[in-house]
């Protein structure tokens, strides 16, 4: 048999041309042991801390824990699905998200994935799930106003843009109706919302969209949602992953406002990760890292500096607490890492004081920096009235005489707290808030009985904005109660002489009613 040296050669030339140089070279691992949502993996030598790894059939997962002679992986993904002896291959990249304007009026999971059934989300822009907050040279004081159209909040503990609010109390006291009605207030500002849903009930949830979409608030607001059927890591990741998708926003030079509901259900599904990890147990048996779990979350909400666009992110985390224990652990990491607090008790939610905040016990530590110069001016001793109208409540119910100026300072009182209260859902504009509070503080309603206080202030603003359209617009325009300039009026002296017009109208048809 003769070989020819012409079509070996040629053969040889072939394989050459097609020959690859490139080698496959992957890390690869194999699982020791699996359950309960995490994975222990031997092999991955060179698999960083918050890598992602690949199980068989496309499940993600997260280097966890880097121990001696194995990785602990959790599972963000269909644990059932994975056996012991699967390969896993590290991906050498870190767990990112879809962000951008795509992911705007989509429900999704914490990995992206969306849950509306409204198709893919197409984007070509992805953003890590852990970043780096700005540093005190990349933030800049807060003190640009972000309205929550809650009366109690705006006037007595004020939110500013880049600022940490805690909202803060027992369940079922009104902490997630504060959050969507503060969402539905964004409505016309071009701020862009996310509410992250972490550990709730999957009926709540789809109540609160619901409403969202009622409103037309879904416009501009993402919602993340890892529920209680969740598995427990994807629960521990939504916060970061919504942050992610804020975040976006924030460095483009724009606004934007995340819940996080509620950050008590995010640290025991983290305490649940820690220990099936055999982490160290701390008090409460929450790992001693749970602090930092959560004030590097916190720590990216700020409003930037000019030179990086000057753009905010604002957070409202939810904390529930057990009988009003405020001094619990998890109570205090996050009171200690935000920037104020709304603390609502049950027993005025169930009085009927709704939102039922504690203005003794809430505070916000931007203050007046956060308010418009005219919500400054009549809501500047309201916490200190309400306060002492409290103790002299409690003063009362001793069956005591009380003389006529403390009568008086009671009535008062019982009035304003009326005028604070405020139905779901009905969020309300900053120059009809400074309208009604004025005509409470400045003793207007003293004789307006209890029960027609809120009747009485919804006519009051009817009245301004059909019949003194030019009073309103003043107080939009220039956002304060003061002389525009030397020689005219002041504004407040106009708007007095509007509710004098405005009572002889309110009171003429009661007057003829009565008798």
């Amino acid at each position: 048999m003769k070989f020819r040296a012409d079509e070996i050669a040629s053969v040889i030339q072939k394989e050459i041309e097609n020959y690859e140089s490139q080698i496959d070279v992957r890390e690869v691992g194999r699982v020791l042991e699996v359950g309960d949502g995490i994975a222990r993996v031997y092999g991955l030598s060179g698999v960083m801390s918050g890598e992602m790894v690949e199980f068989p059939g496309g499940i993600i997962g997260l280097a966890f824990n880097l121990e001696e002679n194995s990785v602990g992986i959790i599972i963000l993904g269909d644990y059932l699905k994975i056996q012991e002896g699967d390969e896993v291959r590290s991906l050498g990249k870190l767990l990112s998200v879809p962000v951008g304007e795509a992911v705007i009026g989509r429900v999704v999971d914490p990995l992206g994935n969306p849950l509306d059934g409204k198709g893919p989300i197409i984007t070509t822009e992805t953003r890590p799930v852990e970043f780096m907050a700005p540093g005190v040279a990349g933030r800049q004081p807060v003190g640009e106003p972000l309205q929550t159209g809650l009366k109690t909040i705006d006037a007595m503990t004020p939110v500013g843009r880049g600022q940490r609010e805690l909202i803060i109390g027992d369940r079922k006291t009104g902490k997630t109706a504060i959050a969507i009605d503060t969402i539905i207030n964004q409505r016309d500002t071009g701020v862009k919302c996310f509410y992250v849903a972490m550990g709730q009930k999957d009926s709540a949830v789809a109540g609160v969209i619901e409403q969202l979409r009622k409103y037309g608030a879904m416009d501009y607001t993402t919602v993340i949602m890892a529920g209680a059927s969740a598995p427990a890591p994807l629960q521990y990741l939504g916060a970061y992953s919504g942050t992610a998708m804020a975040e976006y926003f924030t460095y483009k030079g724009q606004h934007a406002l995340i819940i996080y509901d509620d950050l008590s259900k995010q640290a025991q599904a983290y305490r649940q990760l820690s220990l099936l990890m055999r982490r160290p147990p701390g008090r409460e048996a929450y790992p001693g890292d749970v602090f930092y779990c959560h004030s590097r979350l916190l720590e990216r909400s700020a409003k930037l500096s000019d030179s990086l666009g000057a753009g905010s992110l604002t957070s409202l985390p939810i904390i529930e607490t057990l009988e009003g224990e405020v001094s619990a652990y998890i109570p205090t990491n996050v009171i200690s890492i935000t920037d104020g607090q709304i603390y609502l008790q049950p027993d005025l939610f169930f009085a009927g004081q709704r939102p039922a905040m504690n203005a003794g016990i809430s505070v916000s530590r931007v203050g007046g920096a956060a308010q418009i110069k005219a919500m400054k001016s009549v809501a500047g001793g309201l916490r200190l009235d309400l306060a002492a109208f409290r103790e002299l409540e409690a003063f009362a119910q001793l069956g005591t005489e009380l003389d006529p100026a403390t009568q008086s300072k009671l009535d008062r009182g019982y009035r304003m707290v009326e005028l604070l209260k405020q139905g779901q859902y009905q969020p309300m504009h900053v120059v009809d808030q400074v309208l009604s509070i004025y005509a409470g503080t400045r003793g207007h309603l003293d004789k307006v009985p209890i029960p027609d206080v809120a009747k009485w202030e919804q006519s009051f603003i009817t009245f301004i904005k059909e019949q003194k359209p030019d009073i309103r617009q003043s107080l939009l325009d220039t956002k304060d109660l003061k002389l525009d300039v030397d020689g005219v009026p002041k504004r407040s002296s106009i708007l007095e002489a509007a509710i004098q017009q405005f009572r002889t109208q309110y009171e003429a048809p009661h007057k003829t009613a009565t008798v």
